[in-house]
C-alpha cells in the first residue's frame, strides 16, 4: 500500500475523526461518511472528500476503515446498508470497532466469500492517543494482509499482529479488562486517600513512577484530581464492552470475578445516567457509595 492508496473512513465520531485527520495528514486520500453527515463533513477542511452514504464512500476505495459502536452497527452497516456489495475484489475492510469475537469471524467469512479481504484490528489508547497517532492497533487476520497494509496504519500508532481473525477483538476486550479494572483501582485509592485527610493530588503525585504507574493513573487519575469527565471514552461503551467479555468468558467457560464485580459498578453507573460521561467518571459513582458513610 502507498500513500495514494485510497481510503473510506465510516464512522467519525470520538475515535474516528481524529484517525482519519491522521491518514489526511499523511497524504492519504480519504473519503468520510457518517450517520451524522455533520461530524464527516467537519473533516473537509481537513482535505477529506465527503459522501452522502456508505456505498458512495466505499466506491472507489483501496481500504475501508470502519469505527462504530457495536456488533450490530457494523453487521448493518457492511451487509443491510449495501456497503459489501459495494465493494470491490481486492479491497480490505480494516474493522476499528470494539466488537464480539464471534461476529468478527463471521464478518471475514461472509466477506471472504465475495473476495474482499478484512482484518479486525480494534485500538486502545482513547482520543488522546487517537490525536497523537500513538495509539495500539491489535490486528488479527491474514498476517501478510496486516503486513502489507503497514503504510496506512503507521500514521495511527503501533500495529501488533496478534492471531487469525477475531484475535484482534480477545486482545481488545482483554485490554478493556484491564482499563476498567484499574480505573476503579486509582478512584478507589483517591477516596481512600482523602477519606483519611490527604490530597488526591499529592497522592497521584507521590506514586508516580512506582509499581502503581500506568496511562490510567497518568490520564484518568488526572481527570480524577481535576474533576474534568469531558469523555474520551464514553462510560457506555465501556459497559458495552465489558458486557461483551461476560458473554464471552461465559463462553469459554471461565470465570472471572473481578472482571464482573467492576462490571457491574458501572453497569450502576451506567443505569442511574453516567453512561454519557467518561469512564473516569467511575469516580462519582463510588464516591456516591461512600457519601453516607
Amino acid at each position: 500500500m502507498t500513500a495514494e492508496t485510497s481510503i473510506a473512513f465510516l464512522g467519525t465520531g470520538l475515535m474516528g475523526s481524529p484517525m482519519a485527520k491522521r491518514l489526511l495528514a499523511a497524504g492519504f486520500p480519504v473519503t468520510t461518511w457518517n450517520r451524522s453527515s455533520e461530524k464527516a463533513l467537519a473533516l473537509v477542511e481537513y482535505g477529506a472528500a465527503f459522501a452522502t452514504s456508505p456505498v458512495e464512500a466505499v466506491a472507489e476505495a483501496d481500504v475501508v476503515f470502519v469505527m462504530l459502536s457495536d456488533g450490530p452497527a457494523v453487521t448493518d452497516l457492511l451487509f443491510s446498508q449495501g456497503v459489501a456489495e459495494a465493494l470491490s475484489i481486492s479491497t480490505v475492510v480494516i474493522d476499528a470497532s470494539s466488537i464480539p469475537r464471534d461476529t468478527a469471524i463471521e464478518h471475514a467469512r461472509a466477506l471472504e466469500a465475495l473476495g474482499i479481504g478484512h482484518i479486525d484490528a480494534p485500538v486502545s489508547g482513547g482520543v488522546v492517543g487517537a490525536m497523537a497517532g500513538a495509539l495500539a492497533i491489535m490486528a488479527g487476520g491474514d498476517k501478510a494482509v496486516i503486513a502489507s497494509l503497514s503504510r496506512v496504519f503507521a500514521p495511527l500508532g503501533r500495529v501488533t499482529y496478534v492471531g487469525p481473525t477475531g484475535s484482534g477483538q480477545l486482545a481488545k476486550m482483554a485490554n478493556q479488562q484491564i482499563v476498567a479494572i484499574t480505573i476503579a483501582a486509582v478512584a478507589e485509592a483517591m477516596i481512600l486517600v482523602e477519606a483519611g485527610g490527604g490530597s488526591r493530588k499529592a497522592f497521584r503525585e507521590a506514586i508516580r513512577g512506582g509499581f502503581a504507574e500506568s496511562r490510567i493513573l497518568e490520564i484518568h487519575g488526572g481527570r480524577m484530581v481535576d474533576r474534568d469527565f469531558t469523555p474520551g471514552g464514553l462510560s457506555r461503551l465501556q459497559l458495552k464492552d465489558l458486557n461483551t467479555v461476560r458473554d464471552t468468558s461465559s463462553s469459554l467457560a471461565l470465570e472471572l470475578p473481578t472482571t464482573e464485580l467492576v462490571r457491574s459498578l458501572f453497569e450502576k453507573f451506567v443505569k442511574n445516567g453516567g453512561g454519557e460521561a467518561d469512564h473516569s467518571a467511575l469516580l462519582l459513582h463510588l464516591e456516591a457509595l461512600n457519601q453516607n458513610r
